[in-house]
């Protein structure tokens, strides 16, 4: 036998005899590739999210089908219409409770974070008070000069003849209304434009997730037509092991949350602690964002409780570490177990890269992506390349 003959029954990687020109189209292909994913990070992000929400709603209409035989259409209809009765309900009767605690627990969070950095600065440590920076001299004169020359256009305006002036001034700059209507509005402006941009958001997220639960199938095989045709079985067994593993994560933690809610909810309503409400829901949504969204639930936990004095902090502290245990020890270990089953180092490693790349949608989406880059190399490299078993 000649060296260098690969043998394919031989375990291991098997690399494909490439002429330079394939090798080099795709080496470029891949970088245009990453770039375009650099670039457009945050529309991926949010695509994402939204084929997360799709793969939900699936699961629900799935469960539903094995209750009633409907057809896929009608279950999905139901389930949206369960879905939304809930959300509206929600903030019809709790969301102004809500709304109030989430207030008074801001102000409270803001006052004991400045007591605890008077109470640190005593050991002389000193930690930067969170104020807005104070306007500079030459800040000062630039703003004074702004406005000597805004009231100067402004009295041109008027001698110019007021809606015709105004007029005038809108055609020579079209875009002069707008900032005009953001110095009006002032802070309103930003929050209008905040509202309506997270609202923009949900509807896109909303949208694609019920686009993709109506028909998953479809989506799934005009994606598998990019493939040629010896691969295509084993690119649609790839995309359905990431909507399986996606489907049970997703489960398992809306489930996890749940329990962190209830359970911190009624260990803070037991100790007569103010926002309890607010404190719970905090704290199951922060469940989502693992490592690092319990770790500042904790911290808003023991702020508030510090409010009604330093034995009612340590009782918060206690049920915080309890539902911890509870969550670490029980919960993600059973629940998680056949879903994602990743050491918390790595976990934690990747929201520090993920973070750093892509910001607060990097953080937030860890761990559903980490779970489909573990599904494509366990099939695609462990199995299919080193010709190893990946369920060790």
């Amino acid at each position: 036998m000649q060296q260098g003959t690969p043998i394919k029954d031989e375990p291991g990687p098997h690399p494909a005899n490439w002429s330079p020109a394939a090798s080099g189209i795709a080496v470029v292909a891949f970088i245009a590739l990453l770039i375009l994913a650099w670039t457009a990070a945050s529309t991926l992000l949010l695509i994402f999210a939204g084929i997360l929400l799709g793969v939900f709603l699936d699961g629900l209409t799935r469960l539903l089908g094995q209750v009633i035989g409907l057809g896929r259409g009608l279950r999905l209809t139901i389930v949206s219409l369960i879905l939304g009765g809930l959300t509206l309900g929600f903030l019809a009767f709790g969301g102004a409770t809500v709304v109030q605690q989430g207030r008074e627990l801001g102000q409270t969070i803001t006052k004991q974070a400045g007591s605890v950095r008077d109470r640190l600065k005593e050991y002389g440590i000193d930690l930067p008070a969170f104020s807005a920076p104070e306007p500079t001299s030459s800040d000062q004169d630039t703003d004074k000069a702004k406005e000597t020359d805004k009231a100067q256009d402004t009295d041109k305006d008027k001698k110019a003849g007021g809606l015709g002036g105004l007029a005038s001034g809108a055609i020579k700059s079209p875009g002069s209304l707008l900032s005009d209507a953001g110095s009006v509005l002032g802070p309103a402006a930003a929050v209008v434009t905040g509202l309506f941009s997270a609202l923009g958001n949900v509807l896109v997220i909303v949208f694609l997730g019920l686009a993709c639960a109506a028909d998953p199938a479809s989506y799934r095989d005009g994606a598998v037509r990019f493939v040629p045709p010896r691969y295509r079985p084993r690119a649609t067994a790839l995309l359905n092991g990431m909507g399986e593993t996606l489907r049970h994560w997703l489960f398992g933690q809306l489930i996890t949350m749940a329990v962190i809610f209830v359970c911190i909810w009624a260990g803070l309503s037991f100790l007569g602690i103010g926002g309890a409400l607010i404190l719970g829901l905090q704290a199951g949504l922060l469940a989502f964002i693992p490592t690092i969204g319990p770790l500042i639930a904790g911290v808003i936990i023991v702020l508030a409780g510090l409010a009604s004095g330093t034995n009612a902090a340590l009782g918060a502290f206690g049920v915080y570490l309890v539902v911890q245990c509870l969550e670490s020890y029980g919960l993600t270990p059973f629940i998680q177990k056949r879903a994602l089953d990743i050491p918390p180092a790595t976990i934690f490693a990747g929201q520090l890269v993920l973070g750093v790349l892509f910001g607060l949608w990097g953080i937030a989406l860890a761990l559903p992506l980490m779970a489909v880059i573990k599904v494509v190399l366990e099939q695609v490299y462990i199995e299919d390349t080193l010709d190893e078993d990946a369920e060790v």
